[in-house]
């Protein structure tokens, strides 16, 4: 269980400071799918930074069971991210100098998962392993970045927006894929998006507003990303 506790976040200084966030407390069982939605500047993406440990809160606390990342110094706090979170961004930060297969190898390398191009042939690169990231599409990038994060194996699945740069076709492929294996092997995923259709995938959706938690709901009955409108 991920428990976030009275968390705030502030930026800048003096007259040009602004909270961000804005005491936020909610818990996330395990196993669960969360979609946290809201307009842009609401304070969803620095909420997911905070809860995966990118970013320290200003105040408050996030807890991995009995694991308190505050708690945590830097170096252990990387180490913790390492063994339990994977992360699919809005940008790639694939390695240049790497192809396709030595960019998923290398998270799932962390894992050592040694059946990593069933993951890349699940998101539909199994022929571009060779390619190098300036070779693919956006889309396809975007495909590696899902790959290396899923190689990973981790207990917790961060995604930002992760189907911005993908066609209707390739964005149901992926999400998906994200559902079975999530279901399969029992980790949790909390993603932020701006799409709100995505959010009838998820068991648990909280809306965001100005830096607030506004709402949150259930569903009873989640879709497949087939059964989604796009």
């Amino acid at each position: 269980m991920i428990q976030v506790k009275n968390i705030h976040k502030f930026y800048g200084k003096g007259e040009s400071r602004s909270e961000i966030l804005k005491g936020l407390s909610f818990q996330v069982e395990d196993g669960d799918f969360l979609v946290i939605l809201g307009a842009s500047g609401s304070g969803k993406s620095t909420l997911l930074n905070i809860m995966s440990g990118l970013e320290r809160p200003d105040e408050g606390e996030i807890n991995y069971g009995r694991t308190e990342l505050a708690h945590l110094t830097d170096k252990e706090l990387t180490e913790f991210r390492k063994k339990n979170i994977g992360f699919i961004f809005q940008q790639y930060y694939l390695l240049p100098n790497l192809n396709v297969d030595k960019n998923v190898k290398m998270g799932a390398d962390l894992a050592g998962n040694k059946d990593y191009r069933e993951t890349i042939a699940a998101v539909g690169l199994d022929k571009k392993l060779q390619k190098y990231p300036h070779e693919l599409s956006g889309g396809e990038q975007q495909r590696v970045s899902v790959a290396r994060a899923l190689a990973k194996k981790p207990s917790v699945l961060y995604l930002d927006e992760p189907t911005g740069a993908l066609d209707e076709e390739t964005g149901r492929l992926v999400l998906d894929y994200i559902s079975k294996l999530r279901e399969e092997s029992g980790f949790t995923v909390i993603m932020v998006t701006h799409n709100q259709n995505i959010a009838e995938m998820a068991n648990t959706v909280i809306r965001m507003n100005s830096g607030r938690i506004v709402e949150t709901l259930h569903n009873v009955k989640p879709k497949t990303a087939y059964e989604i409108a796009y």
